[in-house]
């Protein structure tokens, strides 16, 4: 009798296991889903507004439209073809440059083709404080010509890219390093570095590389 009361006991304490376990798989599957309905939803919730809406608008107020505007930019594709000045509206500080032929190109996290957060302008460096750590890059192509000293016409050409630092990256006198310790690249408008730098002026002896980031001109790695 005790034998067959023990067997009883044993059956009904397993049985208790084995309801707990499957109502505790259940309440984690339950929660589970639960949580990737609500990453669904915030990602839902995230509307973006594109350049398409026509409802984006540049910093001086003008709704962007796909294609070239006036002044050269393509935002939709993230390119600038035109001059120089052109790329800071005819600024009248720059108008000493205002020859120079300039082209840029630039990745979302530089300047994004939409909004997605709400405020109406194109986004930049969209879920990060600042461009440090963002991954946004830029190059920048320039060339011109100029007479020089002896009336020779002289023809010149200017290529860089900039890349925003990491954000474990460090800035010592001017310079970008990175976790390592290994140099990035000069310093430029606060949160960037020079990691490239060609350029070509046969009147002025230049020609070819002028810099390289010991760390690496590679867009990817930063």
């Amino acid at each position: 009798m005790m034998k067959k009361l023990y067997y009883l006991v044993a059956g009904i304490a397993m049985l208790l296991v084995t309801i707990v376990a499957c109502e505790k798989a259940s309440v984690e599957e339950s929660e589970l889903q639960t949580l990737q309905q609500n990453e669904l939803t915030a990602k839902k919730a995230v509307k973006c507004t594109t350049i398409q809406s026509g409802d984006l608008l540049t910093s001086d107020g003008s709704t962007i439209e796909v294609g070239y505007d006036d002044w050269g930019y393509n935002y939709q594709a993230h390119i600038f073809n035109g001059y120089y000045c052109d790329s800071y509206r005819d600024a009248d500080w720059c108008q000493d440059y205002a020859d120079i032929e300039l082209k840029m190109k630039w990745n979302d996290a530089w300047v994004s083709n939409q909004d997605c957060d709400g405020d109406g302008l194109l986004d930049r460096h969209y879920g990060f404080d600042s461009y440090i750590g963002s991954g946004a890059w830029l190059t920048n192509h320039q060339k011109g010509t100029y007479i020089d000293d002896e009336g020779n016409e002289c023809n010149w050409t200017y290529f860089t890219k900039i890349v925003a630092a990491p954000e474990d990256a460090e800035l010592i006198d001017g310079i970008w390093y990175n976790a390592d310790g290994v140099e990035i690249g000069p310093v430029i408008w606060g949160q960037f570095a020079t990691i490239q730098v060609v350029e070509n002026d046969p009147c002025a002896g230049v020609n070819g590389k002028q810099y390289g980031s010991p760390a690496g001109p590679g867009f990817g790695q930063y």
